[in-house]
This record gives structure tokens, sequence and C-alpha cells, in this order.
């Protein structure tokens, strides 16, 4: 069977499989509040779902969205998710022979969307203490070259959970000007951070701000997210979107009820992650051999480093795997620095938190003696 097809069963297995607990995609699974619901099963008691939406999306969602950043002289293509909004953007604005600066980790996607066109990608590693696992402007402005067209930054990082503080996110608005790149930020994580800083206040003009509901609203399987840019800019995306004839009417009328009562939920939500977040860094002193290299993330996952474990991460996937308890492997991310860590989300319930720390020492013990054959997602 070819690989993708390998790939995509397995996953299927994951999706059909009751009562999986799923830390392993940053997914939100804190209960949706009832508005949301409401909205939902009333596009589909009225039969909505028969005509087209707005190629753009729907005009109180685009508003919203752009209130929701704080961007008042930009405006928003809705999208079918964070990932499609990185493919219409690279393959409409990149070309071959481009070259495309992201970071070691990154999201994997739009490296791929990328090359896909024909343009090189560049890595600058930020993995580790020597790194202080960030990216340092100084660096970024070393590895532009004149073929550089695209920077892409997740911010905050997926998987590490650093954030750019206002300094370096202005600092890389600079670079990014001094090139004429197009500046790509995903901000997918942004409500989780403690901390955030849009690039598009500083460099409106070529900043394009990636935005999803996946995560902070956890509409991950409705797929709904958008672009947000300069008018003219979008004006350019607008021409030839991949979703010309709009994005699920259903998707965007749940994210807009999100947005409605957002201010009301989604604290509680931060609450949770966080809470996580601080039961797992108390737990991991009492485990021989595993840290938590940044603390507090910024995200609504941590990484646990295990290098020290002798413990392969893939290992240690497939031992809680065996469990009903999904994680993530760093080689999901970075063949680079994957034999180094494993992935946790924590915008879960508590009780899955729980559940994982509590068999975390005899899961160390089952990864030593695992067949590493064993398929991952």
């Amino acid at each position: 069977m070819k690989r993708f097809e390998t790939r995509n069963a397995h996953f299927d297995r994951l999706v059909n499989t009751p009562g999986l607990k799923w830390l392993g995609q940053n997914t939100n699974h804190i209960p949706a509040h009832p508005a949301v619901i409401d909205a939902m099963v009333a596009c589909a008691r009225d039969e909505q779902f028969h005509v087209y939406a707005p190629p753009a999306g729907l005009e109180a969602l685009r508003a919203g969205i752009v209130a929701d950043v704080g961007l008042p002289a930009q405006a928003a293509l809705v999208s079918d998710g964070a990932v499609a909004s990185l493919y219409h953007v690279c393959h409409t604005l990149l070309r071959a022979g481009d070259e495309f600066i992201t970071t070691d980790p990154t999201w994997n996607w739009p490296m791929a969307f990328a090359r896909s066109v024909g343009a090189t990608v560049t890595q600058i590693p930020i993995y580790g203490a020597e790194y202080n696992y960030r990216l340092d402007p100084a660096r970024l402005a070393a590895a532009i070259t004149p073929r550089t067209k695209m920077i892409y930054i997740v911010d905050p990082n997926n998987p590490l959970g650093v954030a750019c503080t206002k300094a370096e996110i202005e600092e890389v608005a600079k670079i990014a000007r001094t090139a004429g790149a197009w500046l790509v930020h995903d901000c997918t994580y942004r409500d989780f951070a403690h901390e955030h800083h849009l690039a598009a206040s500083i460099y409106p003009e070529r900043t394009i701000t990636i935005y999803s509901f996946s995560k902070w609203l956890g509409l991950a399987g409705l797929r709904v997210g958008a672009i947000i840019a300069d008018p003219e800019v979008l004006e350019q995306l607008a021409a030839a979107p991949p979703n010309n004839l709009g994005s699920s009417i259903l998707s965007q009328r749940a994210a807009l009820a999100g947005l409605a009562i957002k201010a009301e939920w989604f604290p509680q939500v931060l609450d949770i992650t966080r809470r996580n977040q601080a039961m797992i860094y108390e737990a991991l002193p009492r485990v021989e051999g595993l840290s938590m290299p940044v603390y507090p993330s910024n995200g609504n996952f941590i990484v646990i480093e295990c290098s020290a474990s002798g413990v392969q991460p893939e290992a240690l996937a497939a031992a809680y795997g065996e469990r009903g308890i999904m994680i993530r492997q760093g080689a999901y991310h970075t063949p680079n620095f994957g034999d180094r860590f494993v992935k946790v989300s924590t915008s879960v319930p508590q009780v899955w938190v729980e559940e994982f720390l509590e068999l975390l020492p005899a899961m160390m013990e089952r990864a030593r003696g695992i067949n590493l054959d064993t398929p991952l997602f």
C-alpha cells in the first residue's frame, strides 16, 4: 500500500477508536459552549447547507475575525482551516526558485507546500539550550539571501511553545521588510500565549496572519480558519482560492457563535490548559531522564525531553497507544531533533492528564521493549 494510504488507514483507526484520549494533536477537547452547538444544530435543522457560502466568508464572520485580532485596517478571507490558508498562500505567492525560510522545528506542511511549487526551504535550528529554544532574529537576518521570498514563523511555536517577544517580532518584521519578503505569521496558538505580538501591526503591507478556529474553539474537525492581510494583498489571494464556492456554512455558523461567547467561555479553557501543564511540569522530576525544556508553554501543549532516559519517543508514543492514549513523537515535527522529545496536548479534560501521569512510569518501562515498527500517526 502507498505510504499516504497506510498513514490514512492508521489515522482512520484512531478516529474510529471509542474513548481514545487525544493528547497528541493540540486539539481542544474541552466541552463546547452550548451556543456553538445550538448554532450548528440550527444550521442543519433549517437546512442552510443547500446553499453555497459567500466566497470570502460570511461578512459577519470576516468582521468578527478582524476584530478578534485587533487589526482594523486589514481584512479576512475565510478558509477551510489554517492549513488550507497556508496552502493557498504558498501556491499563490511562491514560484520555482524562490526561497522559503522557517525554523526547525516548525509546522511541516507549509514546507511541503513551498516545495511543491519548486521553492527551496531553509530551516534555522532552534531546538536546544544553545538556542534557548527560540529564533534569534540575528540568525534569521544571517540566513536571508537574494532569493528569500517568504519567511514563515509559527508563533507560538508548534511544538515548542515559545512565543516571540515584542522586540523579537519587531526585528523579524524589520528583516522581512528589508528583504522585501512576505512574512507569514502563523498565529494558530496565540490565544494560549502569556504574551503575543502581531507582526502585521509593524509590517502591515506584506505580513499575512494565519488564523485558526481549530485550537481555541475546538473546531478542528470542522475545518474553518482565515487569512488576514492588507486588503490589496487579500484581493490577490481572493482571485483564485481553493474554496471559491465558500467554506462550510455549518463551520462558519459555529465559528461566528464561538466569537460571540469567546470572552465568557475561553478563560475557562485557558485555565484548564495551564493547570494541566503545571501538573505535568511538577510530576516530571519524579521520573528519571524526563524534563520539560519550555515552561510555561505559550501553546496548548508541552514538550517532554526524553533523550536522557534512553527511551525513544516513538516507543513511548506506541506504549501509550496501547492504553488508548495518543501522544505525539518528536519525529512528526522534525527529523533532526525528533529523537529527543514527545509532545503532549493540554487543552483536554484534567482526568486525561491525570491518567497520562499515573501511567508514565509504567509506560517508560514498556517503551524499552517495544518494536519500533509499530505504526504511528
